[in-house]
């Protein structure tokens, strides 16, 4: 019995060495058995991980910022830079990257199907997780995982940042049509609000958004004509899944998050926000953490409330003032 425990092991030790990756500390997770830290099962890796695993041959970190500037003021090293607002997206036509420009992308980052993919990014990870969830329309799911923690916890913990960018082999990935599993329609979304699906809708802007208290967050560019929410839909902020380091709730915590708005995974999920990035961040945990069935609305509020004659729950009677 000893003999064959030994030799089960060494087979193991031979597997990870062979993708170049360590196995991940216990410290990766509060909770091991809800957060486990192992790279090739977890849809999250830590920084403990990641700080050790910086040169190993099949992994590509990449930082999807909001702040222009901060990827080139200081970076984890090796890491390359995603733009969100041209990279991820067709910037003229309101669409997320069509397969062409995908696949340009996907072979200057060095990333094939095979390679393991750390995103990372400041907000606590917002764009990072847009990012996931684009790729995953590209069949990238399983090797794609989120630094928990972000930048922020990156930075508190001075773990080493470069400034220096790193030049990768590129790849020879093909991108095919993206799937629309992941991807919630106008439609989609109208067909809940009249309640002829049985789906949920999931608002994760803030509250006074949600009660149509104001139609967007101060200084924001992108904007709706009207204010409030989709009839039907349940508002629980984002930022509610996210410890003050900037990881994510423990899988329990985040089960009863949930749950005590009625959402346990019972029903299709569709989650939304303004633009689609918070609310990527909320598809994140619900599908890859918990493993419910859920897609994001990117069009969101700025798609819904400027349609003509569709139901509008609006609770503050905030009325657009024209200017």
């Amino acid at each position: 019995m000893l003999r064959k425990s030994v030799f089960l092991l060494t087979i193991a030790a031979g597997l990870l060495a062979s993708t170049g990756l360590s196995a991940a500390p216990e410290t990766a997770a509060r909770d091991n058995t809800t957060k486990p830290g192992a790279a090739q099962d977890s849809p999250l890796v830590s920084t403990e991980w990641l700080e050790k695993n910086l040169d190993a041959k099949n992994l590509r970190i990449v930082e999807v910022s909001v702040e222009p500037g901060v990827f080139e003021r200081g970076h984890i090293p090796g890491a390359q830079n995603v733009a969100w607002h041209t990279d991820l997206v067709e910037t003229v036509s309101r669409d997320i990257a069509g397969p062409e420009k995908f696949t340009a992308l996907a072979r200057r980052l060095g990333i094939d199907r095979d390679t393991t993919v750390v995103l990372y990014g400041d907000n606590n990870n917002w764009f990072a997780a847009w990012g996931a969830w684009v790729l995953a329309q590209y069949g990238l799911t399983d090797n794609v995982k989120l630094l928990d923690g972000g930048r922020k916890k990156w930075e508190a913990e001075k773990r080493p940042f470069d400034t220096r960018n790193t030049e990768v082999a590129p790849s020879i990935f093909t991108a095919q049509a993206p799937s629309g599993k992941l991807r919630a329609r106008f439609a989609d979304v109208l067909a809940v609000a009249k309640r002829e699906r049985d789906e949920q809708i999931l608002d994760i802007r803030s509250p006074d958004e949600f009660s149509g208290k104001v139609i967007a967050p101060a200084g924001v560019q992108e904007l709706a004509i009207r204010a409030g929410h989709i009839p039907g839909s349940v508002n629980i902020p984002w930022a509610k899944a996210v410890n003050p380091d900037g990881t994510l709730k423990s899988k329990e915590e985040l089960k009863a998050l949930y749950a005590a708005a009625g959402i346990d995974g019972s029903k299709p999920i569709i989650t939304s926000c303004r633009i689609g990035e918070r609310s990527s961040h909320s598809w994140f945990v619900l599908s890859r953490i918990l493993g419910y069935d859920a897609r994001n609305y990117d069009g969101s509020w700025t798609e819904y409330g400027n349609a003509v004659g569709v139901p509008v729950v609006n609770l503050a009677g905030t009325v657009w003032g024209g200017k």
